[in-house]
Parts: structure tokens; C-alpha cells; sequence
């Protein structure tokens, strides 16, 4: 049996079973790998480019971030507001793209050495004047990014300044086109204008009983409690959180070294200097002023010799851009004057006249105050980690109360409006950071009865909020015996309301019939005044001209001899075009020149917009839409 055994191996069909076993094996060790080998990745296929799942991914979330802070606590990001979001993000890398495939193609490059610098410029990344890492890296955190994705994106943006900026220059504006524009900023107009404020209606009979329960019954919407919901609400801070975080001295110590700028106030020296273009000047110029102090002697000399001299104020070290001079002057005693130094602007002779010591905050002074910043920031990434268990805890059925007591959450129980108000109409308190109390309303009255609570970043705070909705109260018509004097006050203000508006409408029709709104309002008994002339956007507080704000666009819609009524904030008003005055753009020279540096702007604006559409045309992008759907943030 072995002898066959061994001969039926020497066989092909032996060695093919063998070969597909080993096969198997091999495939089973790398089964993600063969999985994937075929499956597409990226989310966009471009020429000469492609664009990623988790780029993109990283990308509409930061896109949500920026257009929650643009937008304010109003701001509702629901299913199709995220899909727009991230389809927003992804057009920026396709353009981002576009644009670095056309700086290769035309050979624009930025070299390392300007990034660096551009990046030691930004005046966000520097503390006391100078480039601080340790806030870059804080930024960076913050806005979910690494120093390479930092670096290409400041990359991208110098080139894109310079293929931008050489498109923006071909910018018109025709002589026509500017002086069209002059003549519609600059059109006047007078108009009769008559109108009726509601407090000068007469005021009206005193209701009956049934007509105020008939107008309170007509008018649920202003006479009824608003919608309460009851929630449960926790929330995981880092001030929540900050107390179980230990920081040793040796770690206070680290963290007092590292910002230690923050605690130091450089030394500062009242400095003198004179200027001339050759050093034996300079040196006579030191030697006279060792000799004697007057700072107007050192100005006529160094005037005399070509030069000038100028008391330059208190200044620090980081302050004098030249080194060889900032080491001098540095190294000069109070009084003292400094050897001539030179520089590409010519020979510096620098007088010390006075200095103020550096200060440095010792440890002790700021120990608590750091140890409670460093015990934040601690805290802040243990709330990452207790958010995923609280997660975890919760889709393992936990409720939100046992996870709120097992990950030390706050934990609170609502009943509020939509403004954050009681049934007395009373301000109620949240167990949420005073940024996020918006956004915590928005969650309480998008939630869902009877769905999950889910643990959700918060977007105006540092930390993590869920929200259990319980119940919820609907609007009801408030009984009238309860706000009887309040329904009396909004029906008297409706009778003068509709008092003035039967009035102002009266006059308009007879200013219609082709009678002057003038002559109308008087046989009306109506006061009316001629205004103007006036712009489309009146100077404020101009003598004689208090032309209601809203009937200003009508106005510039009326033929002459036409009229127009509109509600205003304290009425009705009645106007009635008399003029127009048109506008020679000739006569304002000041005019025509913002009008052309307006519409330069627009072109160039337009100019840029094209560009970039044919950029994107030639790379001509092929989006997935299967795996957009993974980009929704």
C-alpha cells in the first residue's frame, strides 16, 4: 500500500492536486490582498491622477467642520446637506488636482526652502514674534491633518497663487461697462412720499367678548404654548474629565519648558541710530557720541556726512532684522554706543539709551494655571477613548443613564422649546459648554422618538454629546382667560393695522386714477412730503431725507408719474415717482474709478472661474458614485 501510495505521487494528476492545495493555502494567507485586487479604490480616476477613499473621507469632514462654522448654530446637517458637503469636498481635491497637474505640465514648481519660509510667516503659527511648532502641531490636530498633507496643501497654494495671479492680470473693464455702472450707483430720484404710522390710527372700539374669543380662536399660531420635548442629555468633556487626570511635576516641568515663551517677556532697549554710506564717517559719528550724548549733534553730523539719524524707540532682540547689528546693540551697556556695523543699507552706529530687563514668570507663579492646561489636554484625548466605550456600551444595549454613570458622563434630564425656554417661558440650564448650547438644541428637536441615542462629536466645543429623546408636548392653544389682556392688546394693534392699510391702499388708487399722490393726500387729509433727490443707498442721517427703507427698491422700479405702496416697520407708506435724475460718470472721476476697480474684480473673478472649469475639463475626472457614498461624513 505505501509502494503505491509513494508511485501514485510520481503521478501528474498528484502533482496538479498538490499544486492547488499549496495554491489554497497561499490565497487563504492573502485573502484581503487577492479580495481587493481588482476592487476599485479610488473615489475619482483622473488623468494623471487619482483620488482615494480615505483622502476624500478626511476631506468632506473637514469641509462639514468649516461650513458648520461658517453657517452658525442654525446650521441643520442633515442626509442631504452631508451628501452636498461631501460632494464639495471632493470638487476642492479634483481642482486641488487639476491645478498640480497643470504646474507640472508647465514646469511651475515651489521649492522647499519658500514653503518653509511661507510657513514661518503665517503670524497664527508664531508666539512672540517667532515660528512656535508647538502651535502648529496644535493646528494641525485640530483640523485633522498631518505635516505632509499641511505641506502639499501650502504647496498647492503658492502654485495656485501663481497660475491664479497670471490668469487675474488679463482683467478688463471697458470704458463703456464702467460708465453703465456710474449712471445706475449714481441715478437720483424725488418722490412724494405719505405715510401712515400705526400709532397714529385712532383707536378702535374696545372688543366684545366674542370677538375676542373669536380672534383668539382665529389666531392659534400667536396664542399658543410652544412644543416642549423631554430629553435625557449627557455629555463627555475634558472639563468633565480633568479631575481624573494626574499631572506629575516632571510633566509640568516638560510643559512649562516647552511653552516657556509664553512666560517671558524680552528684554527691551530704547535705541538710537545713525545711518551713513561709508565707515569712516561711522567711526567719527561712535566717536563723538561716546564723547557726548546730544542726539541733535549726532543728527547734524550724520546729516552732514551723507546720512541721518532717528530714535528708533524700545525694541527687542527679534525686532532688529539684521544679526550682526542686533549683536552689537545687545551686547552695548545702558548709555554705551556701538561699533559701526554694516549692512546692505550702509554703516549703522547704534547708542544704547536705555534698557528694560527681560522677565521670566517663574514656575511656581503659573504651576496651578498649567497643571489645569495640561490636565485639559490630557483629558481632551481621554475623551476620544471613553467615547468609543460609551459607544460600545450603548449599541451593547446599555442605557444612556448606566453609560453616562460608567464613563463619568454629566447627565441631565430636559424639558425645553425650540429656544431653549420652559413652559414659564424661563431660560433652561444644559449640561453642555455655553458654545454648544445651540447645537445641543438642534440634537434635542432633530432626535427621534423611541430611536438609540448615538454619542456625537460637538462642533462648537471640545467633547461628545448624546441625546435621548423621551417625550414630546404638543403646541396648545393657550386658554383665553389666562392671556385675556394679551389677545386685547394684538387685536386693538390689528384694527390699527388694517385702519392704515385701508388708508394707504385708498391713496394709491386715487394717485392711480391720475391724480398727483400730493393733491390726493390732501383732499384725503393725509400729510405727504416731497423727498429727495436721493441714491439707491441714501447716506444715513442726511438733513430732510427719511425716506422709508422699504420703499426704496420700489421707487427704483417706477416709471415717472407712477406709484407704489409697501408695509414698513411702523406702518404703511405711500410714494409716487416725481424726477429722475441721471448721472454724468464724467463728472465723477472718483466714481469711475471704483466702478472700474469693481469690475475688474468681477472679471477677474470670472477669469479664474473659467479657468479652473477648463482645468478640470481637460483632466476630465470619472467619479464613483458607488463609493461616494463612503465619503459622506
Amino acid at each position: 500500500m505505501i509502494t503505491w501510495f509513494r508511485a501514485l505521487t510520481q503521478t501528474w494528476i498528484a502533482k496538479v492536486l498538490f499544486l492547488l492545495l499549496v495554491l489554497s493555502f497561499g490565497i487563504w494567507g492573502i485573502e484581503d490582498t487577492v479580495r481587493n485586487l481588482w476592487r476599485e479604490t479610488a473615489v475619482v480616476r483622473m488623468e494623471g491622477a487619482s483620488i482615494e477613499v480615505p483622502e476624500a473621507q478626511t476631506a468632506a469632514r473637514r469641509e462639514l467642520q468649516r461650513v458648520t462654522r461658517q453657517l452658525g448654530p442654525s446650521f441643520e446637517p442633515e442626509e442631504p446637506l452631508r451628501r452636498a458637503v461631501a460632494m464639495q469636498a471632493v470638487e476642492n481635491l479634483i481642482s486641488e488636482r487639476a491645478q498640480r497637474l497643470e504646474a507640472n505640465r508647465i514646469g511651475v514648481s515651489t521649492p522647499d526652502a519658500v514653503v518653509q519660509e511661507y510657513v514661518f510667516s503665517i503670524p497664527n503659527f508664531q508666539s512672540g514674534g517667532t515660528f512656535n511648532r508647538l502651535i502648529l502641531d496644535q493646528w494641525l490636530r485640530q483640523n485633522d491633518m498631518n505635516e505632509a498633507m499641511f505641506l502639499q496643501l501650502v504647496r498647492d497654494d503658492l502654485q495656485r497663487i501663481q497660475l491664479i495671479g497670471a490668469v487675474r492680470t488679463g482683467a478688463m473693464a471697458p470704458a463703456s461697462l464702467t460708465n453703465a455702472m456710474v449712471r445706475f450707483e449714481r441715478e437720483q430720484r424725488v418722490a412724494q412720499v405719505a405715510e401712515f404710522p400705526l400709532l397714529e390710527a385712532p383707536e378702535p372700539e374696545p372688543p366684545t367678548e366674542a370677538a375676542l374669543a373669536r380672534f383668539h380662536a382665529n389666531n392659534p399660531d400667536r396664542f399658543s404654548s410652544p412644543a416642549l420635548r423631554e430629553a435625557a442629555v449627557a455629555v463627555l468633556t475634558a472639563e468633565t474629565l480633568a479631575d481624573q487626570v494626574e499631572v506629575s511635576d516632571a510633566d509640568l516641568a516638560a510643559a512649562y519648558e516647552a511653552r516657556k515663551s509664553q512666560y517671558e517677556t524680552p528684554e527691551r532697549r530704547d535705541l538710537q541710530q545713525a545711518l551713513v554710506p561709508n565707515e569712516d564717517a561711522a567711526k567719527a559719528i561712535a566717536a563723538a557720541w561716546t564723547a557726548n550724548p546730544d542726539f541733535d549733534a549726532i543728527q547734524q553730523a550724520a546729516t552732514a556726512a551723507g546720512g541721518g539719524a532717528l530714535a528708533l524707540g524700545d525694541l527687542t532682540r527679534a525686532d532688529l532684522p539684521i544679526e550682526s547689528l542686533a549683536a552689537a546693540v545687545f551686547a552695548t551697556p545702558a548709555g554705551g554706543v556701538t561699533a559701526p556695523v554694516q549692512s546692505p543699507f550702509g554703516w549703522h552706529v547704534m547708542r544704547v539709551a536705555r534698557i528694560t530687563p527681560g522677565i521670566t514668570t517663574p514656575l511656581a507663579e503659573v504651576a496651578d494655571r498649567l497643571r489645569r492646561e495640561v490636565a485639559l489636554e490630557r483629558a481632551g484625548d481621554l475623551a476620544f477613548d471613553r467615547a468609543n466605550r460609551v459607544e460600545d456600551a450603548i449599541a451593547g444595549g446599555a442605557t444612556l443613564e448606566e453609560a453616562a454613570r460608567r464613563y463619568t458622563m454629566t447627565i441631565a434630564t430636559v424639558k425645553l422649546d425650540a429656544e431653549g425656554r420652559d413652559a414659564e417661558g424661563l431660560p433652561v440650564v444644559l449640561p453642555v459648554p455655553a458654545a454648544a448650547r445651540q447645537e445641543a438644541l438642534r440634537a434635542i428637536f432633530t432626535a427621534e422618538m423611541g430611536r438609540a441615542p448615538r454619542l456625537a462629536e460637538l462642533r462648537q466645543a471640545e467633547g461628545f454629546m448624546a441625546v435621548e429623546l423621551r417625550a414630546i408636548t404638543p403646541p396648545a392653544l393657550k386658554p383665553l382667560e389666562s392671556i385675556a389682556d394679551e389677545v386685547r392688546l394684538a387685536f386693538i394693534v390689528d384694527a390699527r393695522r388694517r385702519f392704515q392699510e385701508e388708508k394707504a391702499a385708498a391713496l394709491l388708487g386715487a394717485s392711480r386714477n391720475g391724480a398727483s399722490l400730493a393733491d390726493a393726500a390732501t383732499a384725503q387729509g393725509a400729510q405727504s412730503e416731497r423727498m429727495g433727490p436721493f441714491g439707491r443707498q441714501p447716506v444715513a442721517g442726511t438733513p430732510g431725507l427719511t425716506v422709508p427703507p422699504e420703499l426704496l427698491p420700489a421707487i427704483f422700479n417706477l416709471r415717472v408719474g407712477e406709484a407704489t405702496m409697501v408695509p414698513t416697520r411702523n406702518g404703511f407708506a405711500v410714494a409716487q415717482l416725481l424726477e429722475i435724475i441721471a448721472a454724468d460718470p464724467a463728472a465723477d472721476p472718483a466714481a469711475l474709478a471704483n466702478a472700474r476697480t469693481t469690475l475688474m474684480s468681477q472679471s477677474a473673478d470670472e477669469l479664474e472661474a473659467a479657468y479652473l472649469a477648463a482645468l478640470r475639463d481637460r483632466a476630465a475626472p470619472r467619479i464613483n458614485q458607488t463609493l461616494m457614498q463612503q465619503v459622506v461624513p
